[in-house]
């Protein structure tokens, strides 16, 4: 290592750059320079014996998360880019995983002679101030003051936050041989809102809230002296001290729920509330989710849906990952695509038959982001006789109206091909549904295989889940061993090359208005939607997400296997950019779209994306060794 080298390189790296030549000097000593290859983990979440600031010199790392074994990414950092700065001004310990993405050198400067450094020339810790520490306390700032007020600017915490640290430890707990008039008064006594009952070896076994004394015996005139199992909730959702509060969130809003026992060691350790989350950031997606099941009319959604975008743009521009704010987009859309649907129902009486109401597309994956537009269809069960199925055709026709013009009010657009279940073809019973499937299958033209991946991409958002459980079936025993429709399958999975050139340049779009920028949905995203698919259908594999698709069939196909951290880590990335180009267009007062400028892009992010592209392009010409003979 030439330190005439570390000095001209520091000089362009801020606050470096801004110390003199003898400060600088005597900042580096000591300092080593390490080469970490590709996959390296840097530094641990949780080490308390890192005693270096790393500026990287050259290549690229990643901070993630891991929850339950999945990978949840932070942000890629680059060369100039310092990691460990912030436990210079406090005690803190790494809170994320930090990797090597590709081979990387790094400078290590020791933290006691930065400390020092800091601590002795005022000059110094106010360079070093402005330079870490202003940017975060600003950017805070800046967001609080544009925000709602009834938001909180708390949402980072969220993600740095154990249910743990927030959990109340003060449970109140009883056998399950008291009455419900016991358990209530227990309840007034302790101040408590829930009480947690125990089995002889110390166990959960059930719950009762407040919530449940109001709707379960209040509401409906019970008898006070019955026992309590009676009213008490046995399906007990738990989150473990040590998962992160965002986790606790999502379990909350899937299980509509306000309270999660907390476990640690397989221990009842606490509990956790709605009211605790609160507290810890202001406010919280679960208000937003409260908010919309308060609503009894579609025009009281209108505001509640107005006011998405702006949590979730919080959440992106505290840190949170584009896949996880995807996550939160479809958990919330669901729960107000189906407040439209009791209001539907409430609105036009209930059905003639049961029937599931089914999301597909981005929808059905699991994968919306700011723009989404309506996918969706009505599965029914088949009537009985004539007159039934007049009854829900005729139902079903204006109920499927009301849902698409209704939906339309609160932000989601209609499906410019019109697969919405609205459109009479989209809305049937499962009889008819199964003969699309027979014809689809047996003639597999190029609108046959579309139909039918739309549909395998499908999921129950409201209804009946059997009826959607019996057409996949159904689906699936006419795609096995289809190689004429796998073929056709496979040509949609390399219709759209990923747009690098030979020489690895961008190839951009020619002309229109979207002239020299990249196409992430089609061009990017797509591929590797179309390449999971494929071999999902391939292998029977029923999960909707493209990286749940990936992660399930590892154990399954052999050009996953091989590729598959490379496939999901690529589709992540480009996941971000695509939510975080969204918000800035929304941010701008612009409608957001899915084309980027590739030349506003940083030296890493166009590195890392020219290497998603490499390795799609790589797995696409394996589809091609596979299915030569049935491609289109």
């Amino acid at each position: 290592m030439i330190l005439e080298e570390v000095v001209q390189f520091l000089h362009r790296v801020p606050p470096f750059q801004f110390l003199s030549e003898r400060v600088l000097t005597d900042t580096i000593k000591g300092m080593a320079s390490e080469f970490y290859p590709k996959g390296t983990v840097i530094v641990r979440k949780g080490d308390t014996n890192v005693d270096y600031l790393f500026v990287i010199r050259k290549g690229g790392v990643k901070r993630s998360l891991y929850s339950e074994n999945e990978e949840i990414l932070v942000d890629y950092k680059g060369e100039g880019d310092v990691i460990g700065y912030l436990s210079l001004f406090g005690e803190d310990i790494p809170w994320a995983d930090v990797t090597a993405i590709e081979d990387t050198i790094c400078y290590l400067l020791r933290k006691d002679e930065i400390k020092k450094l800091i601590d002795t020339d005022e000059e110094v810790r106010t360079l070093f101030s402005k330079s870490f520490l202003s940017p975060v306390i600003n950017d805070a700032v800046k967001e609080g003051t544009k925000k709602d007020f009834s938001y909180g600017c708390g949402e980072k915490i969220l993600f740095t936050t154990k249910v743990g640290d927030i959990a109340m430890r003060s449970l109140f707990t009883a056998k399950d041989n008291i009455s419900i008039k016991e358990a209530a008064c227990l309840m007034t006594e302790q101040h408590a809102s829930s009480l947690i009952f125990l089995n002889t070896q110390g166990q959960p076994i059930g719950i009762v809230t407040d919530s449940d004394l109001r709707k379960k015996v209040v509401s409906q005139g019970r008898d006070v002296n019955e026992p309590i199992h009676t009213i008490m909730s046995r399906s007990l959702i738990s989150s473990d001290a040590g998962e992160y509060c965002y986790e606790a969130i999502l379990k909350m809003i899937r299980y509509n729920i306000h309270h999660l026992l907390v476990m640690k060691e397989r221990r009842l350790w606490g509990i956790l509330t709605n009211h605790n989350l609160m507290l810890l950031q202001g406010t919280s997606p679960l208000a937003i989710v409260k908010d919309i099941e308060a609503q009894s009319s579609v025009s009281g959604l209108i505001p509640v849906s107005g006011k998405i975008n702006s949590i979730y743009s919080i959440l992106l521009s505290e840190g949170a990952s584009g896949g996880n704010v995807m996550r939160i987009i479809t958990e919330i859309n669901d729960r107000l695509v189906r407040k439209v649907i009791k209001i539907a129902e409430k609105e036009l009486g209930l059905p003639p038959v049961p029937f599931v109401w089914i999301g597909f597309g981005s929808e059905g994956r699991k994968e919306q982001t700011f723009k989404t537009d309506q996918d969706n269809a009505i599965i029914y069960y088949d009537p009985v006789d004539e007159n039934e199925a007049q009854a829900a055709k005729n139902y079903f026709s204006g109920f499927s109206v009301f849902i698409r013009d209704s939906l339309l009010k609160v932000g989601f657009s209609p499906c410019p091909a019109n697969y919405m279940a609205s459109n009479p073809v989209w809305c049937q019973p499962l009889k008819t549904w199964k003969k699309y499937i027979a014809s689809w299958t047996a003639t597999p033209t190029p609108e046959a295989v579309l139909n039918t991946v739309t549909l395998f991409d499908s999921r129950a958002i409201y209804g009946d889940e059997n009826l959607l459980t019996a057409f996949r079936n159904h689906l699936q025993s006419h795609i096995a061993g289809n190689r004429l429709l796998l073929g056709g399958v496979a040509s949609l999975s390399i219709r759209n090359a990923p747009p690098i050139g030979f020489l690895k340049t961008f190839v951009v779009e020619k002309s229109g208005e979207h002239k020299d920028k990249l196409n992430l949905k089609v061009k990017a995203l797509a591929p590797i939607v179309d390449i999971a698919r494929l071999f999902s259908l391939e292998k029977g594999i029923s999960a909707t997400s493209t990286i749940e698709r990936i992660e399930l069939l590892s154990d399954y196909n052999s050009i996953v296997k091989e590729y598959a951290e490379e496939l999901i880590h690529a589709f992540e990335f480009i996941i971000m950019l695509r939510v975080q180009h969204q918000y800035e267009k929304i941010r701008n007062g612009l409608q957001p779209d899915n084309f980027i400028r590739p030349d506003k892009l940083t030296n890493l992010q166009k590195r890392t994306i020219k290497e998603a592209f490499q390795i799609i392009s790589k797995v696409q010409h394996l589809v091609i060794d596979i299915y030569r003979e049935m491609i289109w």
